[in-house]
């Protein structure tokens, strides 16, 4: 009879044993990450938080270039040139101490630098992207507008050439994060042509970007609107290699990855406050870890997070593999992040008042969620996408 083989002790933190799919390179980035967020956030992130504010961005956004986490995944030009997964691993651990600093680096990489990377000039590129890899450059992306968001070819944002073959553009843009401490911004707006993308430096005449202040979600983040009154810009511009929606699109998509992973860091992180609490908290005579209910929700939160790791991880491999489609990405948004903001309010009622606390992450998670949920996509036109998908019938308009 052949013995059988030790099986491996259970991790709670692991329990079905996901880390054995990454190789050594992913969890070294990995542990860089999360060490850089343990000592540059998570002890004053619940004091930024309240404030509602996030000082420092500059020295942040530069200490992420150093480690390689700005554009990680674009190659050349000082990127690192990091996987799908890497880069998703990267936003879980971000987020795991705050939406607004992983949003700070989804915006910088995934919108703003992934524009200019795919769809800019070469002397774009060579003029934006280093600096904005070194963190030396914060960029921002301009398309959602005040009342247009779900339907962004109705955007009112303009731009026209006038007789010297300058570029006048006029618009507003809202709820822009990075966008007053933005160096330059990646501008969508209607022309003669279709929906073309600007780059934009911020310190262009006609051009302002005052910060959105009462957020009661990610408050841990700068959030601006974007004022465009008669911004002269050279004919060099605007993005040369694309027209159409199909531009910004592609970009959402991509940093919607980014959100299939992220949302499970602040799902991780809410888990482990009230698994660490229930372990302690006593009631009854008893630490109420013990009581049949609580482990019940323990249980389905655990299930939950993993599974939505277990998606992160497949899109990822997808990604790598150049077979990732759009529609998979609003899969994993839309299950990912509802399934995260459920974590965290089981793990809210599991600490009791202590829950809505900024001593603990949960309320601050949750309700940083309630912004993940709706935008880059809402609920609703994720289902939609899916539903096209699912059917073939268009139920949009």
């Amino acid at each position: 009879m052949v013995a059988s083989p030790k099986l491996p002790a259970f991790d709670p933190a692991d329990p079905l044993g996901i880390d054995d799919l990454l190789e050594p390179e992913d969890l070294a980035i990995r542990d860089t990450v999360r060490g850089w967020a343990t000592d540059r956030v998570l002890p004053y992130v619940a004091e930024w938080y309240e404030k509602g504010e996030l000082p420092g961005i500059r020295e942040l956004a530069r200490e992420l270039g150093s480690i390689g986490a700005l554009g990680m995944s674009l190659e050349g030009y000082g990127c690192a040139g990091a996987s799908a997964v890497q880069y998703g691993l990267a936003c879980l651990e971000l987020e795991a101490a705050d939406s607004g600093i992983r949003s700070l680096v989804s915006v910088q990489g995934s919108l703003a630098m992934y524009a200019v990377h795919r769809f800019g000039s070469e002397e774009q590129k060579q003029e934006w992207l280093p600096r904005m890899a070194a963190g030396e450059v914060i960029g921002c992306f301009g398309l959602t507008e005040p009342d247009h968001g779900s339907d962004p070819a109705a955007m009112r944002t303009h731009a026209k050439r006038d007789a010297g073959g300058d570029w006048v553009l006029n618009g507003r843009k809202m709820w822009i994060t990075n966008g007053s401490v933005a160096g330059v911004a990646v501008v969508w707006a209607q022309t003669e042509e279709g929906v073309r993308g600007f780059v934009v430096p911020t310190d262009s005449a006609g051009f302002s970007a005052p910060e959105i202040k009462h957020k009661w979600s990610l408050r841990a983040s700068v959030t601006s609107e974007l004022v465009m009154d008669d911004v002269r810009l050279p004919a060099d511009a605007v993005l040369p290699e694309v027209t159409g929606l199909r531009g910004p699109l592609s970009c959402l998509s991509h940093a919607r990855y980014g959100i299939v992973w992220g949302s499970m860091g602040a799902a991780r992180s809410s888990f482990e406050a009230a698994l660490e609490y229930a372990k302690s908290r006593e009631q009854f005579g008893r630490a109420i870890g013990g009581f049949q209910l609580t482990q019940a929700k323990l249980a389905d939160m655990a299930v939950e997070l993993h599974k939505g790791i277990l998606l992160a991880h497949h899109l990822g491999r997808r990604m790598d593999a150049g077979r990732l489609r759009p529609e998979q990405v609003s899969f994993g948004k839309l299950n990912n992040v509802r399934e995260a903001i459920d974590i965290c309010r089981t793990a809210r009622t599991i600490l009791g008042a202590n829950g809505i606390s900024l001593e603990y992450p949960v309320m601050r998670h949750a309700t940083n969620l309630e912004s993940v949920l709706t935008y880059e996509g809402t609920v609703e036109m994720h289902q939609l996408v899916l539903g096209k998908a699912l059917t073939g019938l268009d139920a949009f308009r």
